[in-house]
């Protein structure tokens, strides 16, 4: 009774992992959960605020599909405050956080059949849309080495007729790399040569970045008009339940994303639009605090995890992810358990330390591992400390 659309399907090992962690939880075991990517900090107050009085003012009715009007002009004036970035209303698409669009643009753009390259490691849902719609994937691998960047060289490589799509992330989940505005230009400059390709840029981990600041492709005149970027309130905000993410884009994509929208979940919450407009609108000292703690904690992250034996560990420039290389691991035993994939040494940690990651193999990195430090520093000393005891037995 099932669609092989649906059968074809991965199920999220994020997702996953958080739910076996929570039910170990459940029985008692001091779990620490690693494989959460959401910011561990509570919504600011003025966004809290904002939407109460939206409740009391009675805004509960459906909302335009694109998302509301003000939420909308709220989004270009951050793209040209904070981007450098000139935007119409009717270029935003508002919807039910930045997933929906990213589903939305591929749904929108890509035919059975078209290719969409996608550099990896990358994050779990990506090969998952392109299949929704149809499309290919075409992996573009990168190596720790490389902090996990791909070259212009290396794209250009894996273009053909039939690419329709190219899907950066930047800062990237899982990897927390960065694309510097040399390496974004290299692309941009090779992209010249191909004009009919649309570039999709998965901006969400903005704000979380220790460089200084991100350059999005969008940047380059050439590239703007054919450039969707998506963004959304979830981790600059600790905002991730309240689902609010955007797409700025070509006006016939947006307006193709919009029709789509119309059709099966229509507008977004009112609610949550009304906290997202007092997000971007409001005081931002709340993104740089946020974002100077999780830097912290990446710097004490890496320091750690660089003494566990059978890792190798790049820093990461932003996000909240490491992402270590533990194919050094494969092949080692503890008694009767044989670690034969990065999947194993996951299973492993989770029963033998009782931390959970999660499997580099969901994002096209088998050997790899993605911890999250969206968490206290206590936990983080705490779950490294366990991790690099149950290591040290692996023989």
């Amino acid at each position: 009774m099932i669609s092989n659309r649906i059968k074809n399907l991965s199920p999220s090992a994020t997702l996953a992992m958080s739910q076996k962690s929570a039910e170990l939880k459940a029985a008692g075991i001091d779990v620490i959960n690693l494989s959460v990517g959401e910011p561990d900090f509570d919504t600011p107050d003025f966004i809290k605020s904002a939407a109460k009085k939206a409740i009391d003012e009675n805004f509960s009715r459906y909302t335009p599909v694109p998302g509301y009007l003000s939420l909308r002009k709220a989004i270009c004036d951050k793209l040209k405050r904070e981007n450098r970035l000139d935007y119409s209303v009717d270029q935003i698409v508002v919807g039910n956080g930045a997933k929906q669009e990213l589903t939305n643009v591929i749904l929108s753009t890509v035919n059975p059949g078209d290719e969409v390259i996608i550099p990896t490691p990358a994050w779990v849902s990506y090969v998952e849309m392109v299949k929704l719609a149809e499309g290919k994937s075409v992996l573009v691998p990168a190596e720790i080495e490389n902090d996990f960047k791909v070259t212009a060289s290396q794209l250009e490589a894996a273009i053909t007729p039939a690419t329709r799509l190219l899907l950066l992330n930047s800062p990237c989940n899982p990897t927390g790399s960065v694309y510097s505005k040399k390496e974004l230009g290299e692309i941009a400059e090779m992209l010249k040569n191909h004009p009919d390709i649309v570039v999709m840029s998965d901006e969400i981990y903005e704000h979380i970045n220790f460089i200084g600041g991100v350059t999005s492709i969008a940047d380059y005149d050439w590239m703007k008009e054919r450039t969707v970027i998506i963004n959304g309130v979830s981790k600059a905000y600790a905002m991730t339940g309240w689902r609010i993410g955007y797409m700025a884009g070509p006006l016939d994509i947006a307006k193709a994303c919009s029709k789509l929208q119309g059709q099966y979940t229509s507008g977004a919450s009112s609610i949550a639009q009304k906290a997202a407009e007092a997000a971007y609108e409001g005081p931002q000292q709340c993104v740089e605090d946020m974002r100077k703690a999780f830097e912290r904690r990446r710097d004490l992250i890496v320091e750690l995890a660089r003494d566990i034996d059978g890792w190798k560990v790049n820093k990461p420039d932003g996000a909240f992810y490491l992402f270590p290389d533990v194919r050094n691991l494969i092949g080692k035993k503890y008694g009767e358990t044989e670690i034969k994939s990065s999947g194993d040494y996951v299973l492993y940690l989770l029963q033998e330390a009782h931390v959970a990651c999660v499997d580099g193999e969901a994002f096209c990195a088998p050997g790899y591992i993605r911890l999250s430090y969206a968490t206290s520093d206590e936990n983080i000393r705490e779950a490294i400390d366990r991790i690099k005891a149950a290591t040290s037995k692996l023989k």
